[in-house]
């Protein structure tokens, strides 16, 4: 089931001193979704932000879907945190709620989009039993917890197979990469079967946000 190609820059890559401008810049360059993860010191090792920074960003302005990903371990009390500081999409890992099928429904009951997301050692048929609750299925292509990190090979071969699954299923549910994505190899990446990528070094470390975000659209299309 096709569907629209989407780019969330990840604002870890970004200014945070001045982040509203930061999300302002990017959207006007053509950005779909604000990409914000969420690392808590525990579930990774690093520490980034909470939801006075989602809430923030809507006081500011940002009227574009935020989509959160939950890095974070236990996870119930953030989604709820999250959904009402105006979270569009929360993404959650398995690993880190013991009643996943509940988790899940959590997001949905609050009003957002729900989420799984598959680290590079976690298989995809974690993700059979609960796509039924599933809006977007996130492909992780480095380990969690840090920016700017190199896109692991075999995730392609991951993304192939989770595609199959849900084309298989019927369900409008968007695959999303996270991690390493830059203009050389995102076009390998759509190949595989992602709909929506999340870019954080490679936009954000560049001179023209418009002219990457033109750049990796072309390559998602094969131009």
């Amino acid at each position: 089931m096709a569907q629209e190609i989407f780019i969330a820059p990840s604002v870890l890559s970004a200014d945070f001193a001045r982040l509203g401008a930061e999300c302002d810049d990017v959207l006007e360059a053509g950005a779909d979704m604000i990409h914000l993860d969420i690392m808590d010191n525990h579930y990774v090792p690093n520490l980034t932000v909470g939801p006075m920074v989602c809430r923030a960003l809507r006081d500011y302005g940002i009227r574009a879907p935020i989509d959160v990903h939950l890095m974070v371990d236990p996870v119930d009390e953030l989604i709820v945190q999250f959904a009402e500081a105006g979270a569009s999409f929360i993404s959650i890992h398995p690993e880190a709620t013991r009643h996943l099928d509940r988790s899940l429904q959590l997001i949905r009951d609050l009003g957002c989009k729900a989420g799984l997301v598959l680290n590079p050692g976690t298989s995809v048929g974690v993700a059979r039993q609960v796509l039924s609750r599933l809006d977007l299925l996130l492909v992780m292509s480095v380990n969690p917890g840090f920016g700017g990190q190199t896109f692991i090979s075999y995730t392609l071969d991951k993304l192939r197979e989770a595609r199959q699954l849900i084309d298989e299923s019927g369900l409008p549910i968007r695959l999303e990469v996270d991690g390493g994505v830059k203009v050389h190899n995102i076009s390998d990446v759509a190949r595989a079967g992602a709909d929506t990528f999340v870019v954080g070094s490679a936009i954000f470390g560049a001179v023209s946000y418009a002219e990457v975000l033109r750049q990796l659209r072309v390559a998602v299309h094969g131009g």
